[in-house]
């Protein structure tokens, strides 16, 4: 599959087989993280890859513990693939991932945020090209902000200022595989000093 089929295709899952990924499917979609675009060079970005099914629930669990649906009144996900947003009987954020990778970064480096986010792109890529389902995750902060939280930054020795930023869900799709994506209109311009063809 080329590059921009890859792009085309992939889909955000919210619904896992009860399967664990393997170790080397886990080590090839952290490794596509860590040769992600980062600002400066700097590669601030630390992953966790937890290839747990049982704790990653129990991650989820924190993820979703302080989610106010009222903020996000009106707003909708899909039907295929619904959200927490969507559906408030949901009680993991992680949605039944068998892994996770959790991606930590500098909490007061400007660029910490975008270059997570760049880790998780590359991330999810990867997890298609090998035939996995993924899905990112926000609300990396508040899933540690707390004493449970906290007990796993101890337990995984992540330094002193670094901050969970986001996720990536890792698992197998459950059901069908969702529909074409359709792009909203109007979504882009090109600035051109030469005419068209």
């Amino acid at each position: 599959m080329d590059l921009m089929e890859l792009i085309k295709t992939r889909r955000s899952i919210r619904k896992y087989q009860n399967k664990q990924i393997t170790r080397e499917e886990l080590e090839k979609v952290i490794m596509a993280g860590l040769h992600a675009p980062n600002a400066g060079g700097r590669q601030g970005s630390i992953i966790i890859g937890v290839h747990d099914s049982k704790l990653t629930e129990q991650i989820g669990k924190l993820n979703i513990a302080k989610f106010d649906r009222s903020a996000l009144l009106g707003a909708y996900v899909s039907d295929e693939q619904p959200s927490i947003i969507d559906d408030p009987n949901i009680k993991s954020g992680f949605y039944g991932a068998s892994s996770v990778c959790v991606i930590f970064g500098p909490e007061k480096f400007l660029y910490s945020v975008p270059d997570a986010f760049c880790c998780a792109e590359n991330m999810v890529l990867m997890a298609h090209s090998l035939g996995l389902a993924s899905c990112i995750i926000a609300r990396g902060e508040e899933t540690f902000d707390n004493s449970d939280g906290r007990k796993f930054l101890s337990k995984w020795e992540i330094p002193e200022g670094y901050i969970a930023r986001c996720f990536v869900l890792l698992g197998y799709l459950d059901g069908a595989e969702p529909s074409e994506k359709q792009l909203h209109p109007d979504r882009f311009k090109i600035i051109s000093q030469y005419p068209q063809d």
